[in-house]
């Protein structure tokens, strides 16, 4: 039987395996699917790179409360573009005119007209009346009265009345101004009219010189042999001249330095100066001018400011300059050379106020009493006189007022004096002088001309009605463009510092100040000067506490390109290595798979 030979075949076998081990390439090729362990692994550790990002940003991350800007924006736009004046109304009244029995239109286009003129040529400030002067005219001829518009709610029965009293002498200037302010204001009253200006002119043949008295309130009135143009430029010459301008002059101080705080606070601190207490001691009964002078002055200033008292007697303190001595005079003095060295800020030891804080503002009212040697001391004017307040201010840092002892004679004793009641009297009189220059007002002894023809009756408190009223005025113009200005600095800061810490309270702040500014402009368009000047200064206020909050003088006001810097150290170097192995395993991962269907595709 013949054996099957079986290496033919095998031999094929071997030869066809040689042949396929030749065509598989190792470099392009592979038999088995890539795996995803490694794959797996590497994009594992770059996912736990970037679910650390937002944890990264997240502790990085500044909070910034709401600004508005747009607001803002447009408040300093309203605000620059005009400037803000006042609605006012004027009343003129015209007793003894014969023939002007139906010309009350004609006299109130004239009264007008005459008051543009008086503007035209001195610019009205900010926070003054607007141009847009209404006056309403009353004209009383006989027993007969004839008005302007519509008709007045009090009766000219009872003006004539009045007038007629005061002719005969049953009246002078302070009863018959209270008893006008009796008539006007119940009529105005009955209406919600409010700052209604009133000049009354009267005329009587008999009066040699014209008079002319403001009161306590928001009327005058002047008497005198004069024509109806010479009335009607008296009254608008009033009009501008005292209550649109507040009876100012150039020299006295603006509104830009009004003593108030940015936050809407004053502090009257009142000291008592013993230069040399081994001479004498003095002290003073100070209860006395804060109930009879100070508490009328600061409820006559509230809508303008809160406003504190303290006061102080202090001891060893001398005054800085010298004093010399004036045989003419029989007294040493001191000069307006001296003023400057004249506060001793070494040994007057002021500020030390409990009630000041913050941005307040402390007002320092001194009497100082000088030692024997130099005693009596007056107070020298540049014109050669001696000044009767013997005292002098200095603006935005109070007054100084030298009260000489009696007879300048050193005490026996070493027990305690107390200034006079008439001497007290007489420094409260020169601390509301004072008072009343600091605000940029007249003194009251510097009311009136040289003629005595204009005159303003003083007041207890300190302030008359108008005057309260231009104060208002002033102080809301200033408080506003102040604000925005702050305002305006806010959002420019802001935005140039992306990284900026603006929390909750600032954006709060920054809002109640808008708000309180768009009330203020509301108030001041329908002639509420009070409360227009009150929230005038609560928007100055939120607006500094704004600009001023701590947290806005941090020290993390850092740019992101100062961050990057900051952190890159640390997370760049792995994470550089980290993205560069997940790129290598992606790209190796792709070319197994190509290798992997090259095979398949040479199988098939």
């Amino acid at each position: 039987m013949a054996e099957i030979d079986d290496s033919a075949p095998a031999s094929s076998s071997v030869s066809e395996g040689r042949v396929a081990e030749m065509e598989f390439d190792k470099e392009k090729m592979r038999r088995t699917k890539p795996g995803l362990k490694r794959y797996a692994l590497t994009f594992s550790v770059l996912l736990s790179f970037l679910l650390g990002l937002p944890f990264l940003f997240r502790s990085v991350e500044i909070y910034r409360s709401p600004v508005p800007f747009r607001e803002i924006e447009e408040l300093s736009a309203a605000v620059v573009s005009s400037p803000l004046h006042f609605p006012c109304k004027f009343r003129a009244v015209f007793f003894g005119f014969e023939g002007l029995n139906s010309a009350a239109e004609e006299v109130s286009i004239l009264i007008q007209s005459q008051m543009r003129r008086s503007t035209e040529t001195d610019a009205l400030p900010g926070g003054a009346c607007s141009f847009g002067f209404t006056v309403s005219v009353t004209l009383y001829s006989g027993s007969e009265c004839y008005h302007s518009g519509s008709m007045p709610d009090w009766k000219c029965e009872s003006l004539s009345e009045l007038i007629r009293n005061e002719e005969l002498g049953n009246y002078d200037d302070e009863s018959f101004d209270d008893q006008l302010q009796l008539i006007f204001d119940n009529g105005d009253s009955q209406r919600n009219l409010q700052n209604v200006y009133t000049v009354i002119a009267v005329r009587r043949e008999n009066e040699e010189k014209i008079k002319s008295v403001i009161g306590k309130y928001r009327h005058g009135w002047t008497i005198g042999n004069f024509s109806v143009n010479g009335a009607v430029k008296k009254v608008a010459e009033t009009f501008v001249k005292v209550f649109v301008n507040g009876w100012k002059e150039e020299s006295l101080i603006g509104a830009e330095f009004m003593p108030v705080g940015a936050d809407g606070k004053i502090v009257f601190s009142f000291s008592l100066l013993n230069a040399n207490p081994n001479d004498w001691t003095y002290d003073w009964d100070f209860q006395d001018i804060d109930d009879n002078i100070l508490m009328p002055v600061t409820k006559g200033l509230n809508s303008l400011a809160d406003i504190k008292i303290e006061s102080q007697v202090l001891y060893h303190t001398p005054k800085s300059s010298f004093s010399r001595w004036d045989n003419k005079l029989g007294s040493y003095v001191y000069t307006k050379e001296d003023l400057p060295f004249f506060v001793n800020s070494n040994e007057w030891h002021l500020d030390t106020s409990v009630e000041a804080g913050g941005r307040s503002k402390i007002l320092h009212f001194v009497v100082y009493v000088p030692s024997a040697m130099e005693c009596p001391l007056q107070f020298r004017l540049p014109n050669g006189e001696i000044s009767s307040a013997n005292g002098f201010i200095s603006p935005m840092w109070g007054g100084v007022v030298v009260w000489n002892p009696p007879n300048c004679l050193p005490a026996r004793s070493r027990s305690r004096q107390k200034i006079s009641p008439e001497d007290t009297r007489k420094l409260s009189e020169v601390f509301l002088a004072q008072i009343r220059k600091l605000f940029g007002l007249n003194s009251p002894l510097h009311f009136g001309d040289p003629s005595d023809s204009l005159k303003m009756l003083t007041v207890e408190r300190g302030f008359a009605q108008w005057e309260l009223d231009v104060l208002s005025r002033q102080h809301t113009y200033f408080n506003i463009r102040q604000a925005v200005t702050t305002l305006g600095s806010l959002s420019r800061l802001v935005q140039s510092l992306p990284r900026m810490i603006i929390k909750d309270e600032i954006g709060e702040q920054v809002k109640y100040s808008l708000e309180a500014a768009k009330l203020a402009l509301s108030n001041a368009s329908i002639g509420l000067h009070d409360s227009a000047a009150v929230h005038s200064r609560y928007a100055r206020s939120f607006a500094e506490d704004a600009f001023y909050h701590p947290s806005m003088m941090s020290v993390s006001y850092f740019s992101f390109e100062h961050c990057f810097a900051v952190y890159s150290p640390f997370f760049l170097p792995v994470s550089l290595h980290v993205l560069l192995a997940a790129f290598k395993e992606l790209k190796r991962l792709k070319q197994e798979k190509n290798k992997y269907k090259a095979w398949k595709a040479k199988e098939l």
